[in-house]
């Protein structure tokens, strides 16, 4: 499914969502604690916001920590892709003109030194560059896949790094393939691809690599339109499905023993603004709901998640920095900054 796909398609609303409390608009979300359990956050709407005169966002896709403990934000406004912020707010830099379809950002350290991979879903490239958003290697479309007649059939959404130097790339909004390319940018694989099977996938909009197991690495793929994970071996091998009821969720994002993500918008509200974030453990349970319902379970699978509190439009992405705070990127919102969430 394609963005604009995406965009215009209408849902039939659950009939849960009858049996659903009404959504708590709050007065003041500064003072807001979202969450549940062990994973509970202060929310600062206020804390990315510039003057959008001099720094302009259009959507805000992702965002990354560097080595430097900086907050890098990607947008896909081209006076400046990406926006520099130290942790608390302040702006540092922005670089970046030349990628109007930024979508993806990824961060990769080699031999001590960052480097980013951004995913141009209107150039159907993914572009590596230095921190400092000098490019240094620019993966066309993979026509020696097979998959692929031209160009714009491919729409890059993420890429994850495997522990060799391996590049994963995801193609969430053209044909749904996972390429695997290796350091170098050779082609070795693909897979995944548009289909019905548990090995398919439906809008694989985010990619990652799960370390929490350090013996046995594997990848976990976005399938947001089937309100799941999937989990593949480095290989490319499908090996289970991780069911999110309710749940569009966007790219997942491993930090220490948890999975983190934003949740683009509930299933039981249709394609209005009804996101949230959700948090996994190691086990892949579902522990935390910010601005969502509690999570509960029933014979082992987690019931219909949706949106309780209106905090956010939209979410894209997360990011978790070395405090274990949270930023929240947002898509289609109104050209708002990021917002901080405090853990508490």
């Amino acid at each position: 499914m394609n963005r604009r796909a995406f965009v215009q398609k209408t849902l039939t609303a659950s009939t849960a969502i009858a049996a659903m409390p009404s959504l708590l608009v709050p007065n003041s979300t500064e003072e807001l604690i979202l969450g549940h359990n062990s994973h509970r956050y202060r929310i600062d709407t206020k804390w990315g916001k510039l003057d959008p005169s001099k720094y302009p966002v259009k959507d805000c896709h992702e965002m990354v920590q560097d080595s430097q403990g900086r907050i890098l934000l990607l947008t896909n406004h081209t006076k400046n892709n990406v926006l520099v912020y130290d942790k608390s707010g302040k702006l540092l830099k922005t670089w970046g003109t030349e990628y109007p379809g930024g979508h993806g950002l990824t961060l990769s350290k080699e031999n001590g030194e960052d480097f980013l991979f951004i995913s141009d879903n209107d150039r159907h490239q993914v572009i590596k560059t230095t921190i400092d958003g000098k490019v240094v290697m620019t993966l066309d479309y993979p026509k020696e896949s097979g998959h692929y007649e031209k160009a714009d059939q491919y729409i890059p959404t993420e890429v994850a790094i495997g522990p060799n130097g391996d590049i994963y790339v995801a193609d969430g909004y053209g044909a749904q393939w996972i390429t695997q390319y290796s350091h170098s940018g050779k082609f070795v694989r693909s897979f995944g691809g548009r289909g019905d099977g548990p090995e398919n996938l439906q809008n694989a909009h985010g990619i990652c690599l799960d370390t929490r197991n350090s013996s046995n690495p594997s990848l976990i793929v976005s399938a947001r339109e089937e309100n799941a994970f999937k989990r593949y071996s480095l290989a490319g091998e499908y090996l289970e499905t991780i069911p999110l009821p309710g749940a569009y969720v966007c790219r997942p994002v491993i930090h220490g023993d948890y999975l983190y993500a934003a949740v683009l918008k509930s299933r039981a509200y249709g394609d209005d603004p009804s996101g949230f974030v959700t948090i996994l453990d190691k086990e892949n349970k579902v522990v935390s709901n910010l601005a969502g319902s509690t999570p509960t379970y029933s014979s082992g699978t987690p019931d219909e998640m949706y949106q309780t509190i209106k905090v956010f439009i939209y979410p894209h992405d997360v990011c978790i920095d070395d405090d274990e705070n949270m930023y929240v990127a947002q898509w289609n919102s109104g050209h708002v900054y990021p917002y901080k969430l405090t853990r508490v």
